[in-house]
């Protein structure tokens, strides 16, 4: 079972920068995308490859949106965590299979300014927490997309120059602590304890050929399936966005 996370920012550019063709390099069971920026109707006409897609887009035009791609059919597909406050950016899909639900978020930006941290670290984190710990009351939950945070300082180029800048403040590396101590598997971290390996890059400075980056992109699992892990992994080579695939591999 292969699962691959991904934010495109901008589903229309990456089919334009050669997505069905990476897909197919990917070969994942399942794909899951944010940041896709788009409604079904802008992208119709397109052969999938097999694959069966629930979008959850926002109700803002050419903003934030997710989306789940899969190969085996879901019994229940539900779009965001039920709270309208939270809902309309369409930042959050849940699909549940037979053994497992998953589910896809891309979590709220705090902006550069930090105007949205309050709501990220007082509302938002506390609330989606919530919702993948009540579908693990059913069954394990992996959950995976764009977290929009560096939860330790391996997990950024340069910790000392960004401590407290967006994607790195304590209340956003708290809210990941969180995750970690509710039980959920950082599944790269847990196989990878390694600098060096990131997921995001500025499109200045040439950031991502001098790799100098951001590990913001997760795939985090329940710890009943810990076990079942065999592979965690980051794909830096497959180009089309400012953020990278990420990847697990489930026995």
């Amino acid at each position: 079972m292969r699962i691959v996370s991904w934010n495109v920012n901008g589903l229309r550019s990456a089919l334009d920068k050669g997505l069905l063709d990476k897909m197919a390099e990917m070969d994942a069971d399942m794909l899951c995308l944010q940041e896709i920026k788009a409604m079904p109707e802008q992208v119709p006409d397109v052969d999938w490859g097999g694959y069966e897609l629930f979008w959850n887009p926002a109700e803002k035009k050419g903003y934030s949106g997710t989306l789940i791609m899969t190969r085996q059919q879901p019994l229940n597909v539900l779009n965001g965590m039920g709270d309208p406050k939270h809902d309309n950016e369409g930042r959050v899909i849940s699909a549940e299979f037979k053994d497992f639900w998953l589910v896809t978020v891309y979590t709220p930006n705090v902006k550069n300014d930090l105007s949205r941290l309050p709501y990220r670290h007082k509302e938002w984190d506390p609330h989606f927490l919530s919702h993948v710990k009540k579908l693990e009351e059913q069954k394990p939950v992996v959950f995976c997309g764009d977290l929009n945070v560096a939860h330790r300082e391996i997990d950024l180029a340069r910790p000392k120059q960004n401590v407290g800048s967006a994607g790195f403040t304590d209340e956003e590396r708290a809210g990941m602590d969180n995750i970690v101590n509710a039980g959920f598997i950082d599944s790269f971290r847990h196989l990878n304890d390694e600098g060096g390996h990131y997921s995001w890059w500025s499109f200045r400075a040439g950031a991502r050929e001098r790799n100098v980056g951001w590990r913001i992109d997760y795939v985090c699992i329940s710890q009943s399936l810990g076990k079942s892990l065999k592979r965690a992994y980051i794909l830096p080579e497959v180009y089309g966005s400012d953020h990278c695939p990420v990847g697990i591999e489930l026995k």
